[in-house]
């Protein structure tokens, strides 16, 4: 029982970075309704700039590592937030009442470029950061087994708790929050009802830009490294991931993320590794079929 609680725990904070993940991503998609597989690549792409900034800080500027980590936060969340302005002014606007397909190439060739640009910033080497708080936290001990949590980890988890409660009530009760599903059920008769279509779409796609560079430092941090490849896996995942909790609503979304995040880490603890990533695809995969697109669909019906 105690191992199981240590996958529990280990569960905990891969599901609150998929949770987190999983929010912003409804908050474009729940508008757009089509696959977008940059937001990976912008999860990996801020994650990578922390980790380069910070570098960059520490043996250029020679500041201390917590002050580098710090300017590379600030770069992160600089990009993301230029990445969300070009996505949506430049890419997902232009393409909204196009083919599916279209989005579906176009965020394709982001994540490409995105990915790219990563490897030659990088010189295609890896860096990595040293262990921060790295101390683990004692939650149960029985004959010398220690069920434990890094301090890092208790960190991200109570980081992403704290913006997932905050974005939901903020969804929940602000103007925002009701523009945005009233575009999301109809954008048509949201205009017409005097909402600006076009701003509410703007503004989620910053705020998803946001969660996905929270993620990414989160993710660097606890990590020590993002690798410039990272985008294509995380992207494919945020996409399945997103279907247990349901495409409309980014709290459940976040939950159905979470549950996913707790069940790869008990894979993880009791069968073979190589292959949990076949199993979880394939896992989401009937989730999808099964359950998250008829429960759409009846919701937009």
């Amino acid at each position: 029982m105690l191992y199981f609680f240590q996958q529990v725990l280990n569960g905990l904070h891969s599901g609150a970075l998929y949770a987190l993940l999983a929010f912003g991503y409804v908050l474009t998609n729940g508008i757009l309704h089509r696959t977008n597989l940059a937001y990976g690549a912008v999860f990996a792409f801020c994650g990578h700039t922390m980790i380069l900034t910070a570098a960059f800080g520490y043996q250029a500027l020679w500041l201390t590592l917590y002050a580098a980590v710090a300017l590379g936060v600030l770069a992160a969340f600089l990009y993301a937030a230029l990445l969300s302005h070009v996505l949506s002014r430049s890419v997902f606007e232009p393409l909204a009442d196009r083919s599916p397909n279209a989005i579906v190439v176009t965020t394709l060739g982001i994540l490409l470029v995105l990915s790219e640009a990563s490897r030659i910033a990088a010189d295609t080497h890896d860096l990595w950061l040293p262990p921060m708080l790295a101390v683990p936290v004692i939650f149960a001990e029985h004959d010398g087994f220690k069920a434990t949590l890094t301090l890092i980890q208790l960190l991200d988890c109570a980081a992403v708790l704290a913006a997932i409660v905050l974005a939901a009530w903020a969804f929940a009760r602000s103007n925002f929050g009701r523009r945005w599903r009233a575009v999301s059920d109809d954008p048509r008769a949201a205009a017409m009802c005097g909402v600006d279509v076009r701003a509410v779409f703007r503004h989620a796609v910053l705020f998803g830009g946001f969660c996905a560079a929270l993620a990414g430092v989160l993710a660097g941090i606890y990590y020590g490294n993002i690798s410039f490849g990272t985008g294509l896996v995380y992207g494919l995942k945020v996409l399945f991931v997103t279907a247990v909790g349901g495409y409309l609503s980014p709290p459940r979304a976040a939950l159905g993320a979470a549950a996913f995040g707790m069940a790869e880490s008990l894979w993880a603890g009791y069968f073979p590794l190589e292959w949990r990533d076949a199993w979880m695809y394939l896992f989401l995969v009937a989730m999808l079929v099964l359950i998250g697109a008829g429960r759409d669909q009846q919701k937009i019906a």
